[in-house]
């Protein structure tokens, strides 16, 4: 190891000697003192590390340092920070094991002590940072004894007897420094880990609020996804209508996993569930002493949303006091939290949904005009499940899979009892639906839900109609002269017409329809045609 030794110390100058050592001592323990300062501040390590080197250079007499980390990817040493803005740029400066001074340091796991640093061949000035008339201390940054993570150099001013020691202070350091790259490469970890948990979490949430997930087949419900589809790519204000439990949450979840703010917070608050004063202070939270209680200031509904999606559940049920507040957040985006005197700012959008009749109650006085028409900007109907008779099938086989996977077992609906649950009014729409099918789910031993088992959930399979007799129809006597492939016909008049033209035989009516005779007999039983018997 080149090392240069320290020159013995003449007697006459021993006293100058000893003294030189002890105000080398103090200011070795104040600059060390000062870099453990430094890098206990920040977990930022590149400029930590250039922090370092700079109190060095101010405090310990140390010039001209650099720190090189090795790149666990390479196996190369890169350099991570520099004490001098006039050396050449070193983004792309490396060092492999064993190349120059710096790569045997690394490969060595000693230290290099050069008394003149221009005089060593193996050199490799890359950054034209270090002056080749002055000594030279290399060393190597450990996390343990032999675990080397990289090289410490540094320039002292001058080469004397002092040397050992400022490389044992350089050693000190790099030990230091160690520790600080060991805690680093640990929360880095830790942060990787938290993003791609994350990343892996919000792919989770934005596959389980898609379109996909979504069932609807009929028209109203094709209608009700485009106008989602569209509405998400913009910041409009949505307005959910329809019947308690038809999925308009759902909807209001797809509308924000599927927008620009997916990354942001999704809010809910459902207006019904609070009285005027909590939910004034649930929206646009509180300053601490406000009232009674408000022991420390306390953020909104709102504020937490900022950059995302705020959902206001059963907006119609809000008293007209607190509309003249909520009106002014939706106009200016701005409130002040109760108690406080400051105006904040929010960027929020606003889905709000209801199942009252906004309209009649503009008129009544009930509800604020004006309020109605900032929410009402883009108006989405969410039809009820009667209207939708054709998607129950499909509905209550998602329902039954769904409660599958939660009791941890083998769960199926027969079509006896699928075709109960299409004559069925359904008033509590899907929510009523769900509510059935887990009923239906525990009382089926078996794990087979059929008639008999819908009986039990307290569904009166007896008092249903009759599929066949749900719609008598009176066939047309021009059902003969009825083209089948024209486009304008509506659905249901083409099985009809089929039918009659096929002497109400089914398959055969399948075959001029291009179907199969399972097709014809959903739609015969979906539409609630009533077949002729011969």
């Amino acid at each position: 190891m080149p090392e240069v030794e320290a020159p013995a110390i003449p007697p006459s100058e021993s006293g100058n000697g000893e003294a030189a050592r002890l105000r080398l001592l103090e200011e070795q323990l104040a600059a060390l003192f000062d870099v453990s300062c430094v890098l206990s501040r920040s977990l930022e390590l590149r400029e930590t590390l250039r922090h370092v080197l700079r109190t060095l250079h101010d405090r310990g007499r140390l010039c001209r340092g650099m720190a090189s980390l090795l790149d666990t990817d390479s196996g190369d040493l890169l350099v991570a920070a520099l004490h001098d803005e006039d050396a050449a740029p070193f983004e792309k400066i490396r060092y492999r094991p064993g190349e120059g001074v710096i790569g045997q340091v690394l490969e060595s796991n000693r230290r290099w002590i050069l008394p003149r640093v221009g005089d060593e061949p193996r050199f490799l000035d890359r950054l034209s940072l270090f002056d080749p008339d002055l000594p030279f201390i290399g060393v190597p940054i450990r996390i343990g004894e032999d675990d080397v993570v990289g090289v410490f150099a540094l320039q002292p001013p001058v080469a004397d007897s002092l040397m050992p020691q400022r490389a044992r202070l350089a050693e000190m350091i790099a030990n230091l420094i160690g520790q600080a790259v060991r805690l680093s490469r640990s929360v880095e970890a830790e942060r990787r880990a938290l993003r791609e948990e994350r990343d892996t979490l919000r792919r989770q949430v934005k596959s389980s609020h898609g379109f996909d997930n979504i069932i609807g087949r009929t028209d109203r419900m094709r209608l009700v996804f485009e106008q989602v589809r569209q509405v998400a790519k913009w910041n409009t204000t949505v307005l959910l209508r329809g019947e308690s439990g038809t999925g308009k949450e759902l909807i209001a979840s797809a509308i924000h996993y599927n927008s620009p703010r997916a990354g942001g917070a999704f809010v809910k608050l459902n207006c019904a569930a609070l009285p005027d004063n909590l939910l004034e202070s649930e929206l646009f939270g509180h300053e601490k002493g406000a009232f009674t209680g408000a022991q420390s200031q306390r953020k909104g509904r709102f504020e937490q949303a900022d950059g995302g999606t705020i959902f206001l559940d059963e907006i119609g049920e809000i008293s007209p006091a607190f509309q003249a507040k909520l009106l002014r957040i939706l106009q200016e985006g701005e409130f002040e939290r109760v108690g406080g005197t400051r105006t904040l700012s929010v960027d929020v959008r606003v889905i709000a949904a209801t199942n009252r009749n906004l309209e009649q109650e503009v008129k009544d006085g009930v509800f604020r005009e004006d309020l109605y028409y900032r929410l009402n900007v883009m108006p989405i109907l969410m039809p009820a499940l009667r209207e939708r008779v054709e998607d129950i099938p499909e509905l209550a086989k998602f329902l039954v899979d769904k409660l599958a996977k939660r009791q941890g077992r083998e769960l199926s609906i027969t079509d006896s009892a699928l075709g109960v649950l299409m004559r069925h009014h359904w008033p509590g729409n899907v929510r009523e639906l769900e509510n059935c099918m887990e009923r239906a789910a525990v009382m089926s031993e078996g794990g087979i839900i059929d008639r008999d088992v819908l009986n039990l959930t307290g569904l009166d399979v007896g008092t249903l109609p009759d599929a066949a007799a749900a719609v008598t129809l009176t066939p047309s006597p021009a059902a003969d002269n009825i083209d089948l492939s024209d486009p304008d016909i509506d659905e249901r008049e083409r099985v009809i017409a089929a039918l009659e033209q096929a002497g109400w035989v089914q398959a055969k009516a399948a075959r001029l329809l291009g179907m199969t005779p399972r097709q014809i007999a959903y739609r015969i039983q979906t539409m609630k045609i009533r077949v002729k018997q011969f």
